[in-house]
């Protein structure tokens, strides 16, 4: 994928799970990467894991429910790197909860986070392609974008939006400013970590955390929709276990 070797790639929530496997499989293929995310220790270690294996990678602290965070985490991708060619959004908060038990402060959580944190994201980095016509977007949804069961219902809600913001931005751009949106079935991640009612947690796992994609094979499907060359827009990808019936 010669069309990923020397890009500079920023990337949110990149502390473990899909974001950790983008950044490493990136670094790979000779992107430069930048990681962001809130812990930093793991950010240490996983960037100069990518360096001790011949890969180029930086990290800064990040909190993406914060504008200024994100400003100084793309202005820093520039000053360390001269440029930024990818912002990759996959930060986010899947705490599922039926809606009558009225978790409020999750819900807000999961709108800071999962929608405004895109927002964000793109108020930051689209100056930056605007003045050099050129960059591209990828957007971490879910299934659940398109997909609404019980407990899902918020969840669901904030990936519709980004699916929404997606969609609106790629018409509002120029025609060199490419946006990709990669909607994960049931991955390995940490997502479940987040659920704080104890039943629900455990009808998820056994029921939609079951035959898990490695997380690999999300960094596989962004690193498509990177290579493509600047006249191809990967508008969407939808990767799932195959054994995934049920959204």
């Amino acid at each position: 994928m010669e069309n990923v070797k020397g890009k500079v790639v920023a990337i949110t929530g990149a502390s473990s799970g899909i974001g950790e496997a983008i950044a490493r499989h990136l670094a790979a293929l000779g992107a430069k990467v930048v990681l962001g995310a809130r812990r930093v220790d793991n950010l240490e270690t996983i960037a100069g894991s990518i360096v001790a294996d011949g890969g180029e990678a930086i990290f800064k602290a990040l909190d993406v429910t914060e504008p200024k965070d994100v400003v100084a985490f793309v202005g820093y991708s520039v000053e360390k790197y001269g440029t930024l060619d990818v912002l990759v959004n996959n930060a986010g908060l899947m705490p599922l909860s039926m809606i009558n038990n009225y978790k409020v402060d999750e819900w807000h959580r999961m709108i800071d986070v999962n929608i405004k944190g895109v927002l964000h994201g793109i108020a930051a980095a689209l100056p930056i392609f605007e003045a050099k016509d050129s960059g591209q977007f990828v957007n971490i949804t879910s299934v659940a974008d398109r997909w609404i069961g019980p407990t899902s219902t918020v969840y669901s809600a904030t990936k519709y939006a980004v699916r929404a913001i997606s969609e609106g931005l790629r018409q509002e751009v120029s025609g060199n400013i490419s946006v990709t949106l990669v909607a994960p079935g049931a991955t390995e991640s940490e997502l479940a970590d987040s659920i704080s009612d104890p039943e629900v947690k455990r009808l998820a796992v056994e029921q939609f955390r079951t035959n898990l994609l490695p997380a690999a094979a999300i960094a596989r499907a962004v690193a498509y929709a990177v290579s493509q060359p600047s006249d191809v827009d990967v508008n969407e990808i939808v990767v799932r276990p195959t054994a995934q019936k049920a959204f």
